[in-house]
C-alpha cells in the first residue's frame, strides 16, 4: 500500500477553518475588532462639542476669537468679524479702526493687555497676530478697543 505524498502548499496559503496554521489569524481578527469597539466606546463617551469655539466670544455687533496654541508659546491670533447692526465699529465704515491683542492671566494675577497693533475693518473684519510667551499654568483671552471700549472673549486655559 502506498501513501500519497502531502500536497505543497503555494505562498500566502491558509488553511480553511483548521490545521496547525489557522490559530494564527484568530487573534489578529480578534484584536482589530476590540480595538474598534474600543474606538466606537471612545467616540460614544465623549463630551458633545461647545456652541462656540474655545477663545472666540459673541458680541453684540459680531464676534471676537483668539486663536493659538493655549497654554504654551506660539503664534496667537485675535479676529474680530462684524455680523451686522449694534453698538462699536460701523459695519460700511471702511476707515474703523480697531486695537486687538490679548491678556494672560494665572493664578496669582492678572496680566495688563498686550497689543498685536491698530487695523482698519475691511468687509467688516479685522485679524492681527504675534508671538506670545506663555507658561502651561497661565489663560489667554482675545481683546479689542474701539473708541475707548474694550471688549473680550472668554478666558481659555491649558
Amino acid at each position: 500500500m502506498t501513501v500519497p505524498a502531502p500536497r505543497r502548499a503555494h505562498p500566502g496559503f491558509r488553511p480553511p477553518g483548521g490545521g496547525p496554521a489557522a490559530h494564527r489569524y484568530v487573534p489578529r481578527a480578534g484584536v482589530t475588532l476590540a480595538g474598534l469597539c474600543l474606538v466606537a466606546a471612545t467616540a460614544a463617551a465623549a463630551p458633545p462639542a461647545p456652541d462656540t469655539p474655545t477663545g472666540c466670544g459673541d458680541l453684540a455687533n459680531g464676534r471676537l476669537c483668539l486663536r493659538g496654541p493655549v497654554g504654551a508659546t506660539g503664534r496667537y491670533t485675535t479676529a474680530y468679524r462684524r455680523q451686522g447692526p449694534g453698538p462699536g465699529p460701523a459695519a460700511t465704515s471702511s476707515d474703523t479702526s480697531v486695537r486687538l491683542g490679548y491678556q494672560r492671566k494665572n493664578t496669582r494675577i492678572t496680566a495688563f493687555p498686550g497689543w498685536f497693533g491698530t487695523r482698519r475693518l475691511r468687509q467688516g473684519a479685522a485679524a492681527l497676530g504675534g508671538r506670545v510667551e506663555m507658561l502651561p499654568d497661565e489663560c489667554i483671552r482675545g481683546v479689542m478697543e474701539h473708541d475707548g471700549t474694550v471688549f473680550v472673549t472668554k478666558w481659555s486655559c491649558g
